[in-house]
């Protein structure tokens, strides 16, 4: 049993934060996917070491993740999420690094704000030191993610671009609401 393992195991997660950690798994989850919808079909070299660095990154995540959060409780719908993970990098990648780094954007701001609502929460009911520092180490590589995919659009972004960032920010929105649940 891991050290993560052995401190959730000694104390009762509220039913609020297991809802939240479901979410953080569909997400992270998710995360890994758009890289592999982008290395499935980007030949741009600049790019696919991108989105190898970011996806090691977001392996770790989930892979944190899916040891805080007790086995019965993750997310069923792993399919999904994985589906629309890899559709969220893959279409992107047909359109060029602009897209993409767009797209990682939009996905990024939505999940700084998400992990700070959980870390909020966290600080304001003192519970789970360990898991609260775990998700700001987390949230700590979403932003670096972010800033680093804003540094790389190169030029302003057309309306396209925009759309497709407020449908990834909706959709991401939506995805959290449903793993929560389910």
């Amino acid at each position: 049993m891991t050290v993560m393992e052995q401190i959730t195991a000694q104390q009762d997660m509220p039913a609020w934060l297991v809802a939240e950690l479901r979410s953080d798994q569909a997400g992270e989850t998710g995360a890994v996917e758009i890289y592999r919808g982008i290395l499935a079909l980007s030949k741009d070299p600049d790019l696919r070491a991108f989105a190898t660095h970011h996806m090691e990154t977001e392996q770790k995540h989930l892979d944190l993740i899916n040891t805080i959060l007790p086995h019965a409780e993750r997310t069923r719908l792993l399919p999904v999420w994985k589906v629309m993970g890899f559709l969220t990098g893959a279409l992107p990648a047909i359109f060029g690094a602009k897209a993409v780094y767009a797209t990682i954007e939009a996905v990024e701001t939505f999940v700084d704000h998400h992990y700070q609502q959980q870390i909020d929460q966290l600080d304001t009911q003192s519970l789970l030191p360990e898991i609260k520092a775990a998700l700001v180490a987390c949230q700590a590589d979403e932003v670096a993610h972010r800033d680093e995919a804003a540094g790389l659009v190169d030029g302003p972004l057309n309306p396209l671009h925009k759309a497709w960032a407020f449908v990834v920010g909706f959709g991401s929105q939506a995805a959290v609401v449903v793993a929560k649940r389910i």
